[in-house]
C-alpha cells in the first residue's frame, strides 16, 4: 500500500513541477474526439513545443495546491488533458483554439497564463494574440514610421525646390 501512496506523491509532484516551470497551461475537455484527432492535436503541439497530458484529476487538483492554483480546481471534472509550454506562452492557447474551431468536441475549460489561473474568454482572447514574430513585426513597422516619414517629407521639399529652380 505504501508503494502506491509513494508512486501518487511522486506524481503530485512531477505535475506540480510542471505547473510551476510552464509559462502557461490549457485545459481541455477531449470527450467525443477520436484516436485519429486526438493523434493530430498531439502532432501539432508536440511540433510547438507543447506538452500534453492526461491525469488524475484527483493528483492534478494535490498539485495545484501545492503550487498556489486552487482556483484551477473547480475545472478539474470529467475527463481533462492539460496542455503545458514552457517557452512559448501564447503557443498551447493558439493550437489548442484553432483547433477546437474545426473540431467542436474539444473545449477549452480554463488556463493558467504566467502563474494566474485564466478563464476560457482569457485563453481565447490569448489565442487570438499575433505571434512573437508578428508582434516584432508591428514593433518594427512602428519604429521605422518617424524616420519613413521624415525620409518622404525631405524628398518632397528637394522635388518642391526642383521644380521651383527648373
Amino acid at each position: 500500500m505504501s508503494k502506491a501512496i509513494e508512486a501518487k506523491k511522486v506524481q503530485v509532484q512531477e505535475i506540480a513541477d510542471k505547473f510551476k516551470n510552464a509559462s502557461s497551461v490549457v485545459v481541455v475537455d477531449y470527450r467525443g474526439l477520436n484516436v485519429a484527432q486526438v493523434t493530430e492535436l498531439r502532432k501539432q503541439l508536440r511540433e510547438a513545443g507543447v506538452e500534453f497530458k492526461v491525469y488524475k484529476n484527483t493528483l492534478t487538483r494535490r498539485a495545484t495546491e501545492v503550487v498556489g492554483l486552487e482556483g484551477l480546481n473547480e475545472y478539474l471534472t470529467g475527463p481533462n488533458a492539460i496542455a503545458f509550454s514552457t517557452e512559448d506562452v501564447i503557443a498551447p492557447a493558439k493550437i489548442i483554439n484553432n483547433f477546437a474551431k474545426e473540431n467542436e468536441a474539444l473545449e477549452i475549460k480554463a488556463g493558467v497564463i504566467e502563474g494566474n489561473v485564466a478563464t476560457v474568454d482569457e485563453v481565447k482572447a490569448l489565442a487570438e494574440l499575433p505571434s512573437r514574430e508578428g508582434l516584432l513585426s508591428m514593433l518594427l513597422s512602428v519604429l521605422q514610421a518617424p524616420i519613413r516619414n521624415f525620409a518622404l517629407a525631405t524628398k518632397a521639399v528637394a522635388d518642391q525646390k526642383e521644380e521651383q529652380g527648373a
